[in-house]
């Protein structure tokens, strides 16, 4: 039995081709407007559940971003501040070099005591030095300061960690501790320390204390907080190279599952002009002449 083609069954298959070469030519034009391969999840329900996954992935590595370059930035300015404390004990150590020489009148051990007084009180301020508004030597409690400038003395007892997370299981200490830098002994520390050598100086009857070993100690002490804080400095810059290249990997993925190939949609959208002309040209061929176009 042979099947029967109809003038309706051409004019419906015509029609049908058309539709179907004006959806494509749609799509194709959409993603040369919006330059992506898919604009809803019903374009291609794969291709836009990875490119959620992906795009999730780039915030959290911005995250991951913003907290290591934060957290760089807070243990550069505890590192200057540590920096700043060794130079106060390095003048106040040449200062009690200087102050045992039995040449000194009590107007010279005066000035030397003075001078170191001073140095004491710059010693506070680097204490209750801030970033964005908190304290970098207050452990946990960023808001109070540390150092108290009506007893002169470092009244923070705050032994917690600052910690940022810089990557999955990945997070890295960006504090150090005040208490451990300022009052290390518990009984006054630095200030402590520099109070008796003020006092010694400034008294005609100066006591036996050797305030060069208790400086030494406590330069010492800086020292080895200032090696374990580079340590994590290093450990946060390589954080942050990682962060970069992960960030890359991760655009050129999300790139390669929505991102068109330009050249290559234009040529086929081109390709889709010529056949919807082409349909139409054939089209008007094969629909039937009206009893208008026999009497013309």
């Amino acid at each position: 039995m042979t099947l029967r083609v109809t003038q309706n069954i051409l004019n419906q298959n015509l029609l049908f081709n058309l539709l179907r070469t004006n959806k494509t030519m749609d799509q194709l034009q959409e993603q040369v407007s919006s330059g992506r391969k898919i604009n809803k999840p019903s374009d291609n329900p794969v291709t836009a559940v990875r490119g959620m996954f992906y795009r999730s992935s780039l915030n959290e590595i911005d995250q991951y971003k913003r907290n290591a370059d934060d957290g760089l930035s807070w243990m550069t300015s505890t590192d200057e501040a540590l920096d700043e404390v060794t130079s106060v004990l390095q003048r106040v150590r040449e200062l009690t070099i200087q102050g045992k020489n039995g040449t000194n009148s009590e107007t010279d051990r005066n000035a030397i005591a003075e001078e170191i007084s001073q140095l004491k009180e710059h010693l506070g301020e680097i204490s209750n030095s801030q970033i964005a508004g908190k304290y970098i030597f207050a452990g946990t409690d960023v808001k109070t300061p540390p150092y108290s400038s009506a007893t002169k003395e470092f009244t923070n007892a705050n032994n917690e960690k600052l910690e940022l997370v810089v990557g999955q299981n990945n997070t890295v200490q960006i504090n150090v501790k005040g208490i451990d830098v300022f009052n290390n002994d518990g009984a006054g520390g630095i200030f402590k320390v520099l109070s008796d050598i003020e006092t010694d100086f400034r008294s005609p009857n100066p006591g036996s204390t050797d305030h060069l070993a208790q400086l030494d100690g406590q330069m010492d002490n800086l020292l080895r907080h200032r090696s374990e804080l580079g340590a994590r400095m290093n450990r946060m810059e390589l954080s942050i190279s990682r962060i970069d290249g992960l960030e890359v990997s991760t655009t050129r993925l999300l790139s390669g599952e929505e991102d068109v190939d330009m050249a290559e949609v234009i040529t086929n959208l081109k390709a889709q002009e010529n056949v919807q002309r082409a349909a139409l040209s054939v089209g008007a061929r094969i629909i039937q002449p009206s009893l208008v176009d026999f009497l013309r």
